[in-house]
């Protein structure tokens, strides 16, 4: 009852949804296509056509390389379609006779066709550092800011008078502007005796605190007994904020692939998989709390994008890629009939995994109970 409800009723927030979705989905559909049609300019082989979105097209031009670019009315996609991409054995002879010798995809090595088929994730992956590396240099990185919020009864802190609210400044001299920068100090002295300035009320003081250890053997071993809970933006310089923004897809890929290993082996469930209906619900509740958040959100999913891509499933990237792979130890390319076999299969997964996430979708949106 709860989706028919939000099907028929909050018409604004519906067109907001509907227009952040279609602007998320769209910006990352284009970066994924062009990183494929920049490769493949950049090898030599012609582009025919440019398409975002499926369905009848809502615009198409042709510009002067013959390239045609069109949009469609279902924003759920794209692709890009190569001059040649068949080989010659597979198509009718009047077909061959109008390729441009020298200009197609199939004539190019195995190496120049898995960089164009490796250019659309990694396209996904560049995107995602350029808008987390914007954000940290403009809005800032959230970091865990010096102050305690907890402090853990008969702990080190406790027992040195630590209390909650009280700000770390410096420890042994050496100023504290994070959370982090406590843990670094404290995880690797245990037993030490330090001189901590605090910030409390207004006023500075030092305590003496000597290091705890962490019980059974944990990494790092020194502790306090105190945490952390507010944060603040920390506006980045370009460079760091660029190795920040690598950092932060680096570990967005890994918790997710870690995540997805969890669910292949049933440690963990599959309530968190989503599909497009998840993405406009997101989008919609990023686009009412801000342009920030929803350019976190195109973060976030652009990274989420290029992995689904490099998974080994043909119809995907990855599983062009897997044929490159085989091709190249082969020496030769995968038979028709396999790659056609494997096609199928794929397109079967796929379709499967859609019809699930959609379902689940639904269950979280509320029609299931």
């Amino acid at each position: 009852m709860n989706l028919i409800q939000s099907l028929f009723s909050g018409g604004a927030d519906r067109v907001q949804m509907l227009f952040a979705t279609a602007v998320v989905l769209g910006i990352l559909v284009f970066i994924h296509e062009l990183g494929h049609y920049l490769a493949a300019r950049w090898c030599g082989v012609h582009v025919e056509a440019f398409s975002i979105g499926f369905g009848r097209p809502l615009a198409r031009w042709t510009d002067r390389r013959g390239t045609m670019w069109k949009i469609g009315w279902l924003p759920l996609g794209g692709y890009v379609k190569l001059h040649g991409q068949e080989r010659p054995e597979d198509v009718a002879p009047e077909v061959r006779a109008a390729w441009q010798m020298g200009r197609t995809y199939h004539e190019k090595s195995v190496g120049q066709r898995a960089f164009v088929i490796a250019a659309g994730p990694l396209a996904n992956f560049l995107l995602a550092i350029v808008v987390f590396s914007g954000l940290f240099m403009t809005v800032g990185k959230p970091m865990a800011s010096a102050v305690v919020s907890t402090v853990v009864v008969g702990s080190p802190a406790e027992q040195a008078g630590i209390l909650p609210g009280d700000k770390f400044t410096a420890i042994d001299g050496l100023p504290v502007k994070r959370f982090e920068d406590i843990q670094t100090a404290v995880g690797q002295r245990p037993g030490a005796r330090m001189k901590v300035a605090l910030l409390r009320n207004g006023e500075n003081m030092v305590v003496d605190v000597t290091v705890g250890v962490r019980p059974n053997g944990a990494q790092p071993p020194g502790m306090l007994g105190i945490g952390g809970a507010n944060t603040e933006l920390e506006q980045m310089a370009p460079i760091s904020a660029l190795l920040a923004g690598t950092d932060q897809v680096w570990d967005i890929a890994s918790q997710t692939l870690g995540a997805v290993g969890q669910m292949i082996v049933g440690k963990r469930g599959t309530d968190d998989l989503g599909g497009p209906l998840r993405i406009a619900q997101l989008s919609g509740q990023a686009a009412a709390m801000g342009i920030v958040p929803l350019i976190s959100l195109l973060g976030l999913l652009s990274v989420s994008l290029g992995l689904i891509n490099l998974f080994p499933i043909p119809v995907l990237d990855g599983g062009h890629l897997l044929f490159c792979a085989l091709e190249f130890v082969r020496g030769s390319p995968v038979p028709q009939r396999a790659q056609e076999y494997g096609y199928r299969a794929g397109f079967a997964v796929i379709a499967s995994l859609f019809v699930f996430v959609t379902l689940n979708d639904l269950t979280h949106m509320g029609l299931f109970r």
